[in-house]
């Protein structure tokens, strides 16, 4: 009985390892939604930081025009992420505890996008005054921030501790096979 549980979880692992389309979500072992989560990532923790700068310079118009742009590319940015993470999410096994950290990692992410739309919605053409950010403006920034970071965690949890869309241990061994791969040595002490 032992030994067809782990035979079905060993099954179950690798169907959430393959890709369920490799031309849209990224060849085995190597999935395109961690490398498009940087855009929107990179993009809104940047528009918080010139957020809190714009109330720390003077003539800070400059800071709260960029903080909106960095807003919109992030939310643009968190379209493709957010295919391919639909796509990762399809090859997963339902009633998993990967499908359901997958299922709030969705869930969170797709608030965060929302509540970005609404901040550049609300922040859309009110730079022309040249001043910093509003208060309101910089708090729904911290919090979505907040949040993606949450996100963020369990996205590491479905890579780190489930192995989603991660190649098999059969796999990763080769990298660590001498003689194999890099002619490299490693440097003696």
């Amino acid at each position: 009985m032992k030994l067809l549980e782990v035979l079905m979880v060993t099954e179950s692992q690798l169907q959430a390892k393959r890709p369920v389309s490799a031309p849209l979500a990224g060849p085995y072992g190597h999935p395109f939604h961690p490398i498009l989560v940087t855009v929107p990532i990179g993009a809104w923790v940047t528009s918080l930081v010139f957020d809190i700068a714009s109330h720390a310079v003077s003539g800070p118009g400059f800071l709260t025009q960029a903080s909106e742009w960095l807003i919109a590319v992030g939310v643009i940015g968190a379209l493709p992420a957010a295919l391919t993470g639909f796509l990762d999410l399809f090859a997963l096994p339902g009633a998993t505890p990967a499908f359901r950290t997958a299922l709030v990692h969705m869930t969170l992410n797709l608030l965060v996008t929302g509540a970005y739309v609404v901040n550049f919605l609300w922040r859309y053409g009110d730079h022309t005054g040249g001043g910093s950010v509003g208060v309101g403006h910089l708090a729904l920034s911290a919090v979505s921030v907040a949040v993606l970071g949450v996100s963020g965690y369990l996205g590491g949890k479905l890579a780190y501790r489930y192995g989603v869309r991660v190649a098999d241990e059969h796999t990763q061994a080769e990298g660590y096979a001498p003689g194999r791969g890099s002619s490299r040595s490693r440097p003696s002490a």
